[in-house]
């Protein structure tokens, strides 16, 4: 009996964490309001020049995000004045659980849980709700030439973003955390990963250019331009990227 008793709670727990997540997908991609996104510093190296870059972020340091949603949805027929608002949390003083490196299926599992409720505990805004958590771990280049890959769960809406810490990069940074961004919303990757090159054509943000290439621009979840056959660039900025249909279709901007 016992038994039969511990069976139908856990049935009722994933039955509660299922409809929940299925609401929370609905709400995050019907684009009836504008989603409320806090990105969380975290000085991932602890230096001094990654606590003084910290320092300098503000609201404004993401409004390139803010105004790429707006185009980008607008040429999807999504209206809103403002799709995203993106706002600074306050600094986070501890690094999220890191993915497991080639994990098996169950690694991963059991990481994400782990992510999910370490970002309950370290994602509160002193004025609103975040309906996407962006953990940003800026890295300052004297300490990090080569950062770990970002991530982005759509399960709890959170993103981890590895980043530089220098002015510079300011805008490569909001091109990554874009792109995680929209993990969190259900855009899937459309590059190889094994030599991330973007995947024709869904990964090309002007598939019917003629010539094809140079491409002008990426497509933000192929990640790259791609400027020949198996070489591409990675852009700088969000002004050389754009939404292409299927990442569109798949957060929920076009219904084809």
């Amino acid at each position: 009996m016992a038994k039969k008793v511990r069976i139908l709670i856990l049935l009722f727990v994933l039955l509660t964490v299922a409809f929940g997540t299925c609401q929370t997908r609905v709400r995050t991609t019907s684009w009836q309001r504008a989603l409320n996104v806090v990105v969380f510093p975290i000085n991932a190296d602890g230096t001094p020049r990654t606590a003084a870059y910290i320092s300098t972020l503000g609201d404004d340091s993401f409004e390139d995000i803010r105004t790429f949603m707006r185009e980008e949805a607008q040429q999807y027929g999504i209206d809103l004045i403002s799709p995203v608002d993106v706002y600074i949390g306050p600094e986070v003083a501890n690094v999220p659980p890191a993915p497991p490196v080639g994990g098996s299926i169950p690694s991963v599992m059991l990481w994400s849980l782990q992510l999910r409720y370490w970002a309950w505990r370290h994602g509160e805004h002193p004025i609103l709700e975040p309906d996407v958590k962006i953990y940003a771990l800026y890295h300052h280049p004297s300490t990090a030439q080569r950062l770990a890959h970002s991530v982005g769960l759509q399960k709890g809406l959170i993103g981890v973003a590895n980043l530089f810490a220098i002015d510079k990069m300011t805008t490569d940074n909001n091109v990554v955390i874009t792109h995680e961004l929209l993990h969190t919303l259900g855009a899937s990757d459309k590059y190889e990963p094994s030599t991330n090159q973007p995947i024709f054509p869904i990964g090309y943000a002007e598939p019917d250019l003629a010539p094809l290439y140079p491409q002008r621009f990426a497509e933000i979840m192929g990640g790259r331009i791609p400027v020949a056959p198996h070489r591409s660039i990675v852009p700088k900025a969000l002004d050389m990227v754009l939404v292409g249909p299927q990442t569109a279709f798949e957060i929920g901007w076009s219904r084809e």
